[in-house]
């Protein structure tokens, strides 16, 4: 019997953690109808139906279970292979959103690099979700609610914790709102997650007029700092710029479960799980 494509079995496998062709899609950087077409054709090979389409989404048939259970351990034994064949065994690559990049890690690097010279650490700031087999990378730092994904294992990096912060400057001219009804008389600056939209909404109030918007949170935190305006972001974003003074809270909003996670595949991996303790140091 000859062997299914690897290709096939990797889309087969993400299609049986997320149960959703969209999902496994977008985690393969491919179109849905190509991994649909390709588990198709993987159940027509095997003779076998391994999920069953529902309105709802996709099923894994009894069979289709059983054979993910053996193909997720087959992927996971081919990956610690490749890993271990690398010669770079001193190079660990972190993906990580670009704000928290240029916001919380870089200005800690040179702290890294006194405390781990045999390291080398690559910085892979993006902000797409890269695969991280596909896309060889060791860890990633991922914003929101706890990961599902049963092949990596997820460590809470710290809280999301949001606040609204302006500068000293911007409080010394406008003052500081005392409930949420009085942000849409200030200047507020909005970033790509939409968090004053979201507040705004959520309290059956309007979206104000006249936000300053960036596709980037840290963008939003350098307009805040510069004194125009107030913006919403993570605690751990702006914990620099609030110990030096350079930013001031002026309003918690409600706390969510979402948090940043650190993620990693299930193999073994010394030099990564040193970068693992010192980010877990870092953000104490």
């Amino acid at each position: 019997m000859s062997l299914p494509n690897l290709n096939a079995l990797k889309m087969f496998d993400a299609a049986a953690r997320h149960l959703n062709f969209r999902l496994a899609s977008e985690e393969l950087n491919l179109t849905q109808g190509a991994v649909a077409q390709q588990v198709r054709n993987l159940e027509e090979s095997l003779k076998n139906k391994l999920f069953l389409r529902l309105a709802r989404g996709l099923e894994l048939t009894d069979s289709g279970a059983r054979y993910h259970q053996e193909i997720r351990k087959a992927l996971e034994i081919i990956d610690t292979a490749t890993r271990d064949l690398r010669p770079a065994k001193g190079a660990v690559t972190l993906s990580l959103p670009p704000s928290l990049a240029a916001k919380w890690l870089v200005p800690r690097l040179a702290s890294f690099a006194d405390k781990h010279p045999e390291i080398t650490l690559r910085t892979h700031a993006s902000a797409r979700r890269s695969d991280l087999r596909r896309d060889g990378i060791d860890l990633a730092i991922r914003q929101g609610p706890p990961p599902k994904d049963p092949s990596l294992h997820a460590q809470r990096l710290a809280p999301l914790d949001l606040i609204a912060v302006t500068s000293p400057a911007y409080l010394a001219n406008h003052g500081a709102p005392k409930s949420l009804a009085d942000f849409a008389s200030h200047k507020l600056i909005e970033d790509s997650h939409a968090h004053w939209q979201t507040l705004f909404e959520s309290d059956g109030m309007p979206r104000p007029e006249g936000l300053f918007t960036f596709n980037q949170t840290a963008l939003a935190i350098d307009a805040a700092t510069n004194g125009q305006g107030i913006t919403i972001a993570p605690r751990l974003l702006v914990q620099d710029a609030l110990s030096t003074g350079l930013l001031s809270v002026i309003w918690t909003p409600p706390a969510s479960d979402h948090a940043f996670h650190i993620l990693h595949p299930k193999t073994r991996q010394p030099e990564r799980d040193t970068v693992i303790a010192w980010l877990l140091s870092e953000a104490q």
